[in-house]
């Protein structure tokens, strides 16, 4: 058995980074699965509950704001990817990654550039990882409406920085990223 891992969120400026690993059951297979990002929000929900209706197992983990800022993007990324991995039961043999570079795992594992659009469990991953993120950042949108989280989801878009500059960081703003930083100084 494999498993694919991908994450989402590595660039924005707000919100956690979350990564999801899943174990595809060749006997249930899931029709349309693709790299998240080029499917709709609609597509990607059905998707979803498909996933986690058919797969073998799969699991979603985050790494929070304050680890991101503490450990940096990358290693708060691996740690949210070895944390997905570490929560499926049963475990894998064999973890292929979406990237170039793999979580420390007591599992053979393979990074895959652009996994996401060629291996199965992979893109199974990205569209659990990616719509767990968008649900938690809906959620940040209700605590902090101000900054229009419901639209750019914690993007550095024009909005959020014009908004960033009128209200100042959240708890829920990475710190470490260099928008956020310069509004501190």
């Amino acid at each position: 058995m494999i498993c694919g891992v991908d994450e989402a969120g590595r660039g924005p400026l707000a919100g956690p980074v979350f990564a999801a690993a899943v174990i595809l059951d060749p006997h249930r297979p899931v029709t349309g699965l693709a790299d998240s990002k080029k499917l709709s929000a609609k597509t990607r929900e059905r998707l979803a509950l498909e996933i986690r209706d058919k797969a073998c197992a799969w699991a979603i983990a985050s790494a929070s704001v304050k680890e991101i800022d503490c450990l940096n993007i990358l290693q708060a990324t691996l740690l949210a990817m070895a944390r997905a991995v570490a929560a499926l039961s049963p475990q894998p043999l064999e973890v292929l990654i979406d990237g170039n570079r793999c979580p420390d795992l007591p599992l053979p594992a393979k990074a895959i550039i652009g996994g996401d659009a060629l291996v199965a469990e992979i893109s199974a991953a990205s569209i659990l990882a990616k719509t767990a993120r968008d649900a938690e950042m809906l959620m940040l949108h209700a605590q902090f409406p101000q900054y229009g989280f419901d639209r750019h989801y914690g993007y550095g878009t024009a909005m959020h920085l014009a908004a960033l500059r009128q209200y100042g960081p959240s708890d829920c703003h990475r710190r470490s990223f260099s928008p956020v930083r310069e509004l501190l100084k």
